[in-house]
């Protein structure tokens, strides 16, 4: 008899967990079907469709003026545009001409008194990787 009632109470638990069940999929579907009822498939296309057409205008002209700059940034000898680069470089409060005037060309001068010296940039160089040796192994000991 106990066996019996133990059975019955295994049925009607699981009659229970089977009807929630079925009212959570119930809330599901009528989730569904408001969801589907907002969606206007020919709409979303539409927009993804217009999407697609901007992205190809937007693409078209930046390359026309990534074109055009290049064709005004092109040439090299050009006194004009060396002249317009040196004027933003200056509006941008940039001295790059100062900085690249003190680099290292092919030889460097040392100018002592008395005497107008050449040095080959091989050792005027390994003069700063020297410099820069002793500097990184003074902070290796601290």
């Amino acid at each position: 008899m106990t066996a019996n009632i133990q059975a019955v109470a295994m049925k009607v638990q699981t009659l229970r967990s089977q009807n929630a069940m079925t009212e959570a999929i119930r809330g599901v579907t009528k989730a569904m079907q408001r969801m589907n009822k907002q969606l206007n498939l020919p709409q979303i296309t539409k927009i993804l469709q217009e999407f697609e057409k901007q992205s190809e205008i937007m693409e078209t002209k930046e390359e026309m003026m990534g074109e055009v700059v290049y064709d005004a940034l092109g040439g090299d000898n050009d006194e004009e545009s060396k002249a317009l680069v040196a004027q933003v470089l200056d509006e941008l409060g940039l001295q790059i001409g100062d900085q690249l005037a003190a680099l290292p060309t092919a030889e460097r001068r040392l100018e002592t008194p008395g005497r107008n010296q050449r040095e080959p940039i091989a050792s005027a160089v390994s003069d700063v990787d020297a410099d820069l040796q002793a500097r990184l192994d003074n902070l290796r000991r601290e």
